[in-house]
């Protein structure tokens, strides 16, 4: 997906977020229930999230300079990572404090319709921008399993903007459904539960976001394609006996480092040796044009 496809999602949820939570802090406030207050401060915080990603997008297209000679991408990476300990504290571990003191100190819930109408128009945008995010997600994925996807993906922002959006929508069936609970049987207690499973949501999605942001955010290799790609290149070439050793490191969005070391054709001169790694290193930026950094060592041993 281009960094345009992916801000363009990352607006759409804005917008929906921005629109719901309004809505959400009235009805909260009319109805008395914990279960939507804790969706607004989720709606709330999911658009400081996303304004946080749009911030991460845009300094990661930031080029090298001195003290980052390899550009800003990683930045976009550092973003997201504070996005999912914001929805895991600001959202998940606040619902459950909210649900803990619904279901010690239970209140009646009133107004129970306004609550469920909004419950209602939220999730059906939240669905689609949901819906959005899978298909981009799908057009964006050359195989395997959505799962495996969400597993392997670089595209940090797009995977954050889903988990947040899939956080919604099973946030907005567990608040609707404890509301509609607690107002058939009187129990207002079942109020506190929904603001409950609305933070376990919470918690286990960022949890989620965490462990994968993180492993960019260290340093990840570039997907396994890039493996096979440059090793076909080397195959193909004839001044290149083998490959020794070849690394990938995603440095950011459509951002890879590969460091190469090659056994090159015996008899070469030092002359034609330098030509014949720079030839093969114009060839990786055609097929691999994400590649903005290439090094390579001519040796005769790993």
């Amino acid at each position: 997906m281009a960094g345009g496809d992916t801000k363009a999602e990352v607006l759409k949820s804005l917008a929906a977020n921005l629109a719901i939570a309004v809505c959400k802090a009235v009805v909260a406030v009319i109805s008395g229930s914990g279960a939507m207050l804790a969706e607004t401060l989720h709606s709330f915080a999911d658009c400081s999230n996303q304004l946080l990603l749009l911030r991460g997008m845009r300094r990661a297209r930031r080029g090298p300079d001195e003290h980052h000679p390899f550009g800003h991408g990683r930045e976009l990476y550092f973003y997201s990572f504070v996005v999912a300990l914001l929805l895991f504290f600001g959202g998940g571990v606040f619902s459950i404090v909210e649900g803990v003191d619904k279901v010690r100190d239970p209140e009646p819930v009133t107004n129970v319709l306004w609550p469920l109408i909004v419950i209602g128009v939220a999730l059906v945008l939240e669905g689609m921008s949901l819906l959005s995010n899978v298909r981009a997600m799908s057009a964006r994925r050359t195989g395997g399993s959505l799962w495996s996807y969400l597993r392997d993906s670089k595209d940090a922002d797009l995977i954050v903007t889903a988990g947040e959006n899939a956080a919604d929508v099973l946030g907005l069936v567990c608040a609707g459904t404890a509301i509609g609970l607690a107002k058939l049987t009187g129990d207002g207690r079942w109020d506190g539960v929904g603001s409950l499973a609305v933070g376990a949501v919470l918690v286990g999605i960022a949890g989620f976001l965490v462990r994968e942001v993180k492993s960019l955010l260290v340093g990840e290799a570039a997907d396994p394609s890039y493996q096979a790609a440059l090793r076909r290149l080397a195959d193909a070439d004839p001044n290149v006996d083998a490959v020794l050793n070849a690394l990938t490191l995603q440095q950011g969005p459509g951002e890879v480092l590969v460091a190469m070391k090659l056994k090159m054709r015996d008899g070469l001169s030092g002359a034609e040796m330098v030509a014949a790694i720079n030839a093969f290193e114009r060839a990786i930026k055609v097929e691999l044009p994400d590649v903005k950094w290439s090094f390579m060592e001519p040796d005769d041993s790993d």
